[in-house]
C-alpha cells in the first residue's frame, strides 16, 4: 500500500531486494494490463558488451544491472583491460596476512580471472562452480587474449586482454593504460597470467587498443555497450609529482584505469558507429570511486546482493579449490559491505542521470520521444493525436551525443533538443565536453518534427579538461519565447545561459548557491531538473550531498535565484520537478539508503517545502519520471524497480499503488498525458527500440495496457547536422 506522510508507512516490500530470475524459458502469463504482463523484449534481440579495467568492477560498478543483463538470456560479453595485477599478493591490504603471502603477480591475475568466472557463473546460473572452457583468441591480427565460454550458457562469455594496469590509483604512471591514451608511452605490455591459454606476451599501441574494442563491436554487434566512468570529478586533493608533464594535472575521485578504459571504448565507438552500423547502440557509463564520496542510492537488500556476489569473486567462501593461484581475490572478499556507510557496494549510478524531458506534445497534440542511439538522436512521433502508437524512429543527427535528450516545449508547440556531446581528442582538437542543441523547423512527412542543424553551445568551463566535468543540461521556454538552459560545473555549481527563442544566447553565467565540496563531495550533484510554473516563475531543482537545492525567478521573465532552504531529506539520486496549478511545483526523488521514493511540493511564493507522500519500497535507482496528467493536481510517476523493470503509479494527494510493467531498459522511463488525458509511459527497451503503454482510460485508477513495442528499422535520413 502506499500513504501520505501524515500516517503510518507501511514498509511494504513487494519485489523489494529481488533481483528477477529473467528466465526466457518462463511460461508466459495471461494479462491485459502492463502491470500484468512478461516482458515483450526477445533476448535474442539484446547483445551486451561490458568493458571494465578491472576483474571486480562490473561487481562493483555495473550491478544490478549486470546480472539482469546475464539472467535475462540475451547474449553477454565482458572485455576486461589489465589483469588487475596490484603488488601480487592475494590478501587484504592491511591484514596479518598480508606481508606473508608472496608477491606473484601472474598467480594473482590468475587468482581474479578465477574469482570473476565464479562469480558470473553465480549469476548466469546460480552455480559458482560452473565450467568454463577456455582458448586464446584473435581479435586483431598477430594478437591473441583469453576467450572465456560458460559451457552450461554459451551465450555469455569473458574476453581478457591482460594490459598491465596502472598498480596505483592515483599516482601518475607512464606504463599504464593513462599513459598510453595520453601518448607518453608508445605501447603497454600484457602480463600473462598462470595457466593462460594465451602463450607469450604482446604490446600494444594505443591504436591496437582501440582497434580491439572496435573488433569485439564488430564482432558482436551490441544493442548496449556499458563502459566505466569516462568523466570522473576532481578531488579536492593536491595533483600528485608526475614524471611526464602530459601526466599532470588534477586529482579524481576515481583509478585512473577505469577513466582511461572508458575512453578507449569511446574511441572504439567512434570508429564503430563510423562504419555506418545499422543497429542501435545505447551506451550506458557507470561512477567508480565517487560512489564512496556520494549519497548512497540502493537499499540494504540490493547492497547485500552486489556484496554477496563480490563474496563469490573475493572467495571469501573458502571453497576448495583445484588452481594454486587462488580462486578469487582475497582483497575483497568479505569486506564488501564493510568500511565507510558510503562505500562502492551501496550505490550504483549512471555519470549520465537521464531526463525528465524526453517525451513531449508537438504543436499538434501528437507526443514525440527522442533517444540517443549510437551517438546520435532520434525521433518516435504519435502517428495521431492520442492514439500511443509511434511510427519509426527517424534520425535527427548529432554525433557523439550522451544519455538522454532533454526537450524543451516553446510556447507555439515547436520543440528545442539540449543534449552533452565528447569531442574526443585529435590533432588540433582538445579532448573536450560541450552541450549541443537543435531547434526544430518545421515538420517533415506525416507531421514528424524536422530539426535544423546541432549547434554547439559550449561548456560554462572553458578550459577543455574541466569541461569533462560538467553535467547534463536542462531547459526550459518561458512565456515570452526565451528559453533558460542550466548544467552543472565542474566545481560543483551550476552554469546557465539564456537566449529568445533558443538563439542569440547569452554568454555563460553562474548561478549564486552552493559550489565546492563537502567532506570531500561535490555541493551539487548531476541530475538537476527545471520547469516553469503557473505564474511564469523558472525553477531548478538540483539534488546535493545533504539535501535538495531549488533556485526559483522572483518575478517572471527572470533569472532564478537560490531560494530559502528547502530542509528536504539527502536525495539519492536526480531529482524531477513538475507545475501543478496555483504556483505550486512537485518534486520526485529517491531517498539516500532506502531507494525510497518520495513526493515532496512548494506551494505558491513564499512558501516552504515539504514531503507529502512516500511510495512504498520497490529498490532500483535513478531517476524518478513525473508529469501532470489530468486535472484536480493529479501526477503519473514512472521508476526503476530492483528487478531493472519499470514500476508506474497515479498520484493525487498521495500514491496509487505501483503498476509493475516488465521491461528490462536504458536510463530513466518517461511519462506524458496524451491529447486525450490518459496517460503514456514510454522507454527504451534493451533492444534499441521504444516500448509504450497507455492508460485504457482516464482516470486515477485506470490500468495500464501492455507494452507495444513500435515498429519500423533506424533511418540514416531527416535530422540535422552534427555540431
Amino acid at each position: 500500500m502506499l500513504q501520505a506522510t501524515g500516517g503510518s508507512v507501511l514498509a511494504a516490500t513487494a519485489g523489494a531486494g529481488v533481483w528477477a530470475w529473467l528466465s526466457p524459458d518462463a511460461p508466459p502469463r495471461p494479462a491485459e494490463s502492463a502491470g500484468d504482463q512478461e516482458s515483450t523484449e526477445e533476448p535474442d534481440d539484446q547483445v551486451f558488451v561490458h568493458v571494465i579495467a578491472h576483474p571486480d568492477d562490473g561487481l562493483f560498478f555495473m550491478n544490478p544491472n549486470l546480472e539482469q543483463a546475464i539472467r535475462s538470456g540475451a547474449r553477454t560479453v565482458t572485455v576486461c583491460l589489465t589483469g588487475g595485477e596490484s603488488d601480487g599478493r592475494n590478501a587484504a591490504r592491511g591484514s596479518s596476512l598480508h606481508d606473508r603471502v608472496p608477491a606473484d603477480r601472474a598467480a594473482f591475475a590468475r587468482a581474479r580471472v578465477n574469482g570473476l568466472l565464479a562469480a558470473h557463473a553465480q549469476m548466469a546460473v546460480g552455480d559458482r562452480e560452473g565450467l568454463w572452457d577456455a582458448e586464446a583468441h584473435t581479435l586483431l591480427p598477430g594478437f591473441q587474449v583469453e576467450l572465456q565460454t560458460l559451457r552450461a550458457a554459451p551465450q555469455h562469455q569473458l574476453i581478457f586482454l591482460e594490459l598491465v594496469e596502472a598498480r596505483a590509483v592515483y599516482q601518475p604512471r607512464a606504463i599504464s593504460l593513462r599513459g598510453l591514451w595520453l601518448g607518453v608511452v608508445g605501447s603497454l605490455p600484457t602480463l600473462r597470467p598462470e595457466g593462460s591459454p594465451v602463450q607469450r606476451q604482446f604490446r600494444y599501441t594505443r591504436a591496437q587498443v582501440i582497434d580491439t574494442l572496435a573488433a569485439v563491436l564488430d564482432r558482436y554487434r551490441p544493442t548496449v555497450v556499458r563502459t566505466l566512468d569516462p568523466d570522473a570529478v576532481h578531488s579536492s586533493k593536491p595533483p600528485l609529482p608526475a614524471p611526464d608533464p602530459r601526466l599532470a594535472g588534477l586529482r579524481y575521485h576515481d583509478h585512473q584505469d577505469h577513466t582511461a578504459s572508458a575512453h578507449f571504448t569511446q574511441a572504439a565507438l567512434a570508429r564503430y558507429w563510423g562504419r555506418g552500423h545499422p543497429r542501435a547502440t545505447i551506451v550506458e557509463s557507470y561512477l567508480g570511486y565517487e560512489l564512496g564520496v556520494l549519497p548512497q542510492d540502493l537499499d540494504r537488500a540490493t547492497a547485500r546482493r552486489k556484496a554477496a556476489l563480490l563474496d563469490v569473486y573475493g572467495w571469501a567462501d573458502h571453497r576448495p579449490c583445484a588452481d594454486p593461484a587462488g580462486c578469487g581475490d582475497r582483497k575483497v572478499g568479505g569486506t564488501a559491505l564493510n568500511g565507510s556507510p558510503r562505500s562502492w557496494t551501496r550505490s550504483t549510478r549512471l555519470r549520465a542521470p537521464g531526463s525528465n524531458a524526453w517525451v513531449r506534445p508537438t504543436h499538434d497534440g501528437r507526443l514525440a520521444a527522442f533517444a540517443v542511439l549510437g551517438g546520435a538522436a532520434y525521433c518516435w512521433t504519435e502517428s495521431r493525436r492520442g492514439s500511443g502508437r509511434f511510427g519509426g524512429p527517424v534520425r535527427v543527427g548529432g554525433d557523439m551525443l550522451e544519455g538522454q535528450i532533454h526537450v524543451a516545449r516553446h510556447p507555439d508547440g515547436t520543440l528545442q533538443l539540449f543534449g552533452s556531446r565528447t569531442v574526443l581528442p585529435g590533432p588540433g582538437t582538445d579532448h573536450r565536453r560541450e552541450v549541443v542543441t537543435a531547434v526544430q523547423r518545421g515538420t517533415g512527412p506525416d507531421g514528424v518534427p524536422a530539426f535544423g542543424g546541432w549547434a554547439s553551445l559550449g561548456s560554462p568551463d572553458r578550459d577543455p579538461v574541466r569541461s569533462l566535468e560538467i553535467g547534463f543540461p536542462a531547459a526550459v521556454a518561458t512565456p515570452d519565447g526565451t528559453v533558460h538552459l542550466f548544467v552543472r560545473t565542474w566545481d560543483g555549481g551550476i552554469g546557465y545561459r539564456s537566449g529568445p527563442h533558443g538563439g542569440q544566447w547569452s554568454p555563460w553565467d553562474r548561478l549564486e548557491g552552493p559550489v565546492g565540496t563537502l567532506n570531500g563531495s561535490p555541493q551539487i550533484v548531476d541530475g538537476i531538473d527545471a520547469c516553469v510554473d503557473s505564474d511564469g516563475l523558472v525553477h531548478l531543482v538540483a539534488p546535493s550531498v545533504r539535501t535538495v537545492q531549488h533556485w526559483v525567478s522572483k518575478e517572471a521573465g527572470q533569472m532564478p535565484r537560490a531560494g530559502a532552504a528547502t530542509g528536504l531529506p539527502e536525495p539519492g539520486g536526480p531529482v524531477s520537478i513538475t507545475p501543478l496549478d496555483d504556483g505550486v511545483v512537485r518534486i520526485a526523488y529517491r531517498q539516500s539508503e532506502t531507494a525510497q521514493v518520495l513526493i515532496a511540493e512548494r506551494q505558491r511564493a513564499p512558501g516552504g517545502w515539504r514531503v507529502s507522500a512516500q511510495c512504498e519500497r520497490v529498490g532500483g535507482y535513478g531517476r524518478v519520471a513525473l508529469a501532470p496528467v489530468g486535472p484536480d493536481d493529479r501526477m503519473v510517476l514512472a521508476a526503476r524497480d530492483d528487478a531493472g523493470d519499470v514500476r508506474v503509479a497515479l498520484a493525487q494527494a498521495a500514491p496509487k499503488p505501483w503498476q509493475r510493467c516488465r521491461l528490462a531498459h536504458s536510463a530513466a522511463a518517461g511519462v506524458a498525458p496524451d491529447a486525450g488525458g490518459r496517460a503514456v509511459l514510454v522507454a527504451l527497451g534493451n533492444d534499441g527500440r521504444l516500448y509504450a503503454a497507455r492508460q485504457k482510460t482516464r482516470g486515477q485508477t485506470a490500468p495500464f495496457q501492455g507494452w507495444r513495442a513500435q515498429a519500423g528499422s533506424l533511418e540514416r535520413t531527416g535530422g540535422g547536422d552534427s555540431p
